[in-house]
Protein backbone atom coordinates (compact mmCIF):
# COMPACT_ATOMS: atom_id res chain seq x y z
CA UNK A 1 0.00 0.00 0.00
CA UNK A 2 1.09 3.93 -0.37
CA UNK A 3 0.34 6.97 1.01
CA UNK A 4 0.59 10.20 -0.83
CA UNK A 5 2.56 12.36 1.84
CA UNK A 6 3.52 15.02 -0.42
CA UNK A 7 3.08 15.96 -4.26
CA UNK A 8 6.91 14.89 -4.28
CA UNK A 9 6.61 12.05 -2.20
CA UNK A 10 4.60 8.42 -1.60
CA UNK A 11 5.83 6.65 1.64
CA UNK A 12 4.94 3.00 1.65
CA UNK A 13 2.67 1.56 5.10
CA UNK A 14 4.10 -1.24 6.75
CA UNK A 15 1.16 -2.38 8.51
CA UNK A 16 3.64 -4.48 11.05
CA UNK A 17 5.37 -1.22 12.44
CA UNK A 18 1.70 0.01 13.71
CA UNK A 19 1.85 0.27 17.31
CA UNK A 20 5.44 -1.35 17.68
CA UNK A 21 7.41 -0.01 20.11
CA UNK A 22 10.56 1.98 19.05
CA UNK A 23 13.78 3.55 20.12
CA UNK A 24 15.76 5.57 18.36
CA UNK A 25 18.95 7.65 19.33
CA UNK A 26 19.85 10.64 18.41
CA UNK A 27 16.78 11.74 16.85
CA UNK A 28 16.54 14.94 17.21
CA UNK A 29 17.91 16.27 14.10
CA UNK A 30 19.70 15.19 10.81
CA UNK A 31 19.42 11.76 9.99
CA UNK A 32 17.23 11.02 13.25
CA UNK A 33 14.68 13.74 12.95
CA UNK A 34 13.55 12.10 9.73
CA UNK A 35 13.25 8.55 11.26
CA UNK A 36 11.08 9.80 14.00
CA UNK A 37 8.90 11.45 11.60
CA UNK A 38 8.49 8.30 9.43
CA UNK A 39 8.02 5.51 12.64
CA UNK A 40 5.43 7.95 13.61
CA UNK A 41 3.85 7.98 10.38
CA UNK A 42 3.86 4.23 10.43
CA UNK A 43 1.39 4.33 13.76
CA UNK A 44 4.45 2.84 15.42
CA UNK A 45 4.87 4.20 19.58
CA UNK A 46 8.82 5.98 19.25
CA UNK A 47 10.69 7.11 22.09
CA UNK A 48 14.10 8.88 21.48
CA UNK A 49 17.41 9.99 22.88
CA UNK A 50 19.41 13.01 22.20
CA UNK A 51 21.07 15.77 24.03
CA UNK A 52 19.39 18.27 21.90
CA UNK A 53 17.27 19.44 23.87
CA UNK A 54 15.60 22.35 22.22
CA UNK A 55 15.42 20.61 18.60
CA UNK A 56 14.17 17.35 20.33
CA UNK A 57 11.56 19.09 22.03
CA UNK A 58 10.58 21.06 18.73
CA UNK A 59 10.12 18.21 16.70
CA UNK A 60 7.82 16.30 19.23
CA UNK A 61 5.93 19.84 19.37
CA UNK A 62 5.59 19.73 15.45
CA UNK A 63 5.25 15.53 15.26
CA UNK A 64 2.92 15.26 17.93
CA UNK A 65 -0.29 17.59 16.27
CA UNK A 66 -1.63 15.12 14.19
CA UNK A 67 0.11 11.63 15.29
CA UNK A 68 -1.77 8.93 16.41
CA UNK A 69 0.95 8.42 19.16
CA UNK A 70 3.25 11.24 19.68
CA UNK A 71 7.03 10.54 19.99
CA UNK A 72 8.46 10.46 23.40
CA UNK A 73 12.15 12.49 23.81
CA UNK A 74 14.23 11.50 26.62
CA UNK A 75 17.53 13.78 27.07
CA UNK A 76 20.91 11.27 27.98
CA UNK A 77 24.55 11.36 27.23
CA UNK A 78 24.64 8.08 25.46
CA UNK A 79 28.56 8.26 26.40
CA UNK A 80 27.46 7.43 30.23
CA UNK A 81 27.04 4.05 30.41
CA UNK A 82 25.18 3.84 33.58
CA UNK A 83 22.76 6.73 32.44
CA UNK A 84 22.02 4.82 29.02
CA UNK A 85 21.11 2.43 31.29
CA UNK A 86 18.94 3.80 33.26
CA UNK A 87 17.44 6.42 30.19
CA UNK A 88 16.66 2.89 28.57
CA UNK A 89 15.02 1.23 31.72
CA UNK A 90 12.31 4.95 31.46
CA UNK A 91 11.80 4.34 27.83
CA UNK A 92 10.80 0.64 28.05
CA UNK A 93 9.05 1.13 30.80
CA UNK A 94 7.20 4.18 29.25
CA UNK A 95 6.51 1.90 26.00
CA UNK A 96 5.43 -1.21 27.59
CA UNK A 97 8.90 -2.62 26.12
CA UNK A 98 10.84 -2.56 23.21
CA UNK A 99 10.51 -4.35 19.40
CA UNK A 100 12.97 -2.45 17.36
CA UNK A 101 16.31 -0.30 18.18
CA UNK A 102 17.78 1.87 15.82
CA UNK A 103 21.40 3.03 17.10
CA UNK A 104 21.61 6.43 15.12
CA UNK A 105 23.77 8.40 16.86
CA UNK A 106 27.17 9.54 15.87
CA UNK A 107 29.49 12.36 16.06
CA UNK A 108 31.36 12.97 12.40
CA UNK A 109 33.89 15.92 13.84
CA UNK A 110 36.79 16.07 11.49
CA UNK A 111 40.56 15.96 13.05
CA UNK A 112 44.19 15.22 11.84
CA UNK A 113 46.14 12.11 12.64
CA UNK A 114 48.33 14.50 14.53
CA UNK A 115 45.49 15.65 16.94
CA UNK A 116 44.44 12.52 18.10
CA UNK A 117 45.44 11.93 21.56
CA UNK A 118 44.61 9.34 24.08
CA UNK A 119 41.92 10.83 25.44
CA UNK A 120 40.02 12.20 22.00
CA UNK A 121 40.42 8.40 20.98
CA UNK A 122 38.08 7.50 24.17
CA UNK A 123 35.76 10.23 23.85
CA UNK A 124 35.56 9.59 20.08
CA UNK A 125 35.01 6.14 19.85
CA UNK A 126 32.55 6.53 23.34
CA UNK A 127 30.50 8.59 21.04
CA UNK A 128 30.38 6.56 17.51
CA UNK A 129 30.93 3.10 18.89
CA UNK A 130 30.35 2.12 22.55
CA UNK A 131 26.99 3.02 23.01
CA UNK A 132 25.60 0.77 20.37
CA UNK A 133 26.51 -1.91 22.01
CA UNK A 134 25.25 -1.56 25.45
CA UNK A 135 22.22 0.05 23.99
CA UNK A 136 21.60 -3.59 22.15
CA UNK A 137 22.30 -5.07 25.15
CA UNK A 138 19.71 -3.22 27.45
CA UNK A 139 16.63 -4.03 24.94
CA UNK A 140 18.07 -7.58 24.40
CA UNK A 141 16.36 -9.24 27.33
CA UNK A 142 13.23 -7.17 26.57
CA UNK A 143 13.41 -8.54 23.26
CA UNK A 144 13.61 -11.99 23.92
CA UNK A 145 10.64 -11.94 26.44
CA UNK A 146 9.13 -10.73 23.73
CA UNK A 147 9.65 -13.62 21.17
CA UNK A 148 11.76 -11.22 18.88
CA UNK A 149 12.97 -8.24 17.87
CA UNK A 150 14.78 -5.55 15.44
CA UNK A 151 18.04 -3.93 16.01
CA UNK A 152 19.74 -1.61 13.19
CA UNK A 153 22.84 -0.28 13.58
CA UNK A 154 24.31 3.03 11.56
CA UNK A 155 27.22 2.72 10.00
CA UNK A 156 28.76 4.97 7.34
CA UNK A 157 30.07 5.12 3.76
CA UNK A 158 32.79 6.94 4.72
CA UNK A 159 35.21 4.07 5.53
CA UNK A 160 34.76 1.99 2.42
CA UNK A 161 36.22 5.47 0.66
CA UNK A 162 38.97 6.60 2.73
CA UNK A 163 37.72 10.04 3.50
CA UNK A 164 40.36 12.18 5.11
CA UNK A 165 40.28 13.50 8.51
CA UNK A 166 38.03 11.37 9.69
CA UNK A 167 40.31 8.15 10.99
CA UNK A 168 38.40 7.96 14.60
CA UNK A 169 35.07 8.10 12.84
CA UNK A 170 35.83 5.46 10.17
CA UNK A 171 37.18 3.44 12.62
CA UNK A 172 34.38 3.54 14.81
CA UNK A 173 31.93 2.86 11.55
CA UNK A 174 33.97 -0.32 10.54
CA UNK A 175 33.85 -1.59 13.70
CA UNK A 176 29.99 -1.19 13.54
CA UNK A 177 29.84 -3.78 10.97
CA UNK A 178 31.32 -6.21 12.45
CA UNK A 179 29.32 -5.84 15.98
CA UNK A 180 26.38 -6.18 13.50
CA UNK A 181 27.49 -9.29 12.65
CA UNK A 182 28.41 -10.64 16.01
CA UNK A 183 24.97 -9.49 17.38
CA UNK A 184 23.03 -11.12 14.62
CA UNK A 185 24.86 -14.77 15.33
CA UNK A 186 24.54 -14.52 19.12
CA UNK A 187 21.34 -13.33 19.23
CA UNK A 188 19.87 -15.13 15.77
CA UNK A 189 18.38 -17.75 17.99
CA UNK A 190 16.24 -15.51 19.97
CA UNK A 191 14.64 -14.20 16.73
CA UNK A 192 16.29 -11.19 16.96
CA UNK A 193 17.67 -9.23 13.65
CA UNK A 194 20.52 -7.01 13.32
CA UNK A 195 21.23 -5.21 10.45
CA UNK A 196 23.81 -2.16 9.58
CA UNK A 197 22.77 0.86 7.40
CA UNK A 198 25.27 2.05 5.52
CA UNK A 199 24.11 6.13 4.47
CA UNK A 200 26.19 7.59 2.01
CA UNK A 201 26.48 11.79 1.99
CA UNK A 202 23.28 12.56 3.12
CA UNK A 203 22.16 16.60 2.62
CA UNK A 204 21.03 17.39 6.21
CA UNK A 205 21.97 20.86 8.31
CA UNK A 206 25.28 19.28 9.33
CA UNK A 207 26.61 17.83 6.41
CA UNK A 208 26.20 21.15 4.76
CA UNK A 209 28.75 22.63 7.31
CA UNK A 210 31.01 20.87 5.76
CA UNK A 211 30.56 21.11 1.84
CA UNK A 212 31.00 23.87 -0.52
CA UNK A 213 28.92 24.25 -3.85
CA UNK A 214 31.82 22.68 -5.67
CA UNK A 215 32.30 19.63 -2.90
CA UNK A 216 28.27 19.09 -3.23
CA UNK A 217 28.68 18.92 -7.55
CA UNK A 218 32.13 16.39 -6.29
CA UNK A 219 29.83 13.94 -4.37
CA UNK A 220 26.93 13.78 -7.11
CA UNK A 221 30.03 13.25 -9.48
CA UNK A 222 30.76 10.44 -7.79
CA UNK A 223 27.45 8.92 -7.42
CA UNK A 224 25.61 6.62 -10.15
CA UNK A 225 22.64 8.60 -9.66
CA UNK A 226 22.33 12.09 -9.99
CA UNK A 227 20.33 14.17 -6.85
CA UNK A 228 21.21 14.39 -3.02
CA UNK A 229 20.35 11.66 -0.47
CA UNK A 230 17.85 13.18 2.03
CA UNK A 231 16.62 11.72 5.38
CA UNK A 232 13.61 10.42 4.06
CA UNK A 233 15.92 8.23 1.70
CA UNK A 234 17.25 6.71 4.47
CA UNK A 235 14.14 6.36 6.68
CA UNK A 236 12.50 4.45 3.35
CA UNK A 237 14.86 1.65 4.13
CA UNK A 238 15.05 1.55 8.07
CA UNK A 239 11.27 1.05 7.88
CA UNK A 240 11.45 -1.81 5.06
CA UNK A 241 14.59 -3.26 7.52
CA UNK A 242 12.56 -2.81 10.79
CA UNK A 243 9.28 -4.19 9.34
CA UNK A 244 7.74 -8.21 9.32
CA UNK A 245 8.75 -7.99 5.12
CA UNK A 246 12.39 -8.11 6.16
CA UNK A 247 11.81 -11.23 8.33
CA UNK A 248 14.95 -13.06 7.19
CA UNK A 249 17.46 -10.30 6.76
CA UNK A 250 19.73 -10.24 9.20
CA UNK A 251 23.59 -10.02 9.57
CA UNK A 252 24.08 -7.94 6.76
CA UNK A 253 25.16 -4.18 5.51
CA UNK A 254 22.47 -2.40 3.58
CA UNK A 255 23.59 0.42 1.47
CA UNK A 256 21.55 3.98 0.93
CA UNK A 257 24.52 5.66 -0.91
CA UNK A 258 23.20 6.44 -4.56
CA UNK A 259 26.22 4.15 -6.12
CA UNK A 260 28.56 6.40 -4.62
CA UNK A 261 32.50 5.06 -4.84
Amino acid sequence: MLQQTSTAERRAIYPSLKNKRVIVTGGGSGIGEGLIEAFVAQGARVAFVDIAQEASQQLVARLSQDAEHAPRFFRCDLTDIAALRACFAEMEAELGGVDILINNAGNDDRHTVEQVTPEYWDERLAVNLRHQFFAAQAVAPAMKQNGGGVILNFGSISWHLALPELVLYQTSKAAIEGLTRSLARDLGRENIRVNTIVPGNVQTPRQERWYTPEGEAEIIAGQCLNGRIQPADVAALVLFLASDDARMCTGHDYFIDAGWR
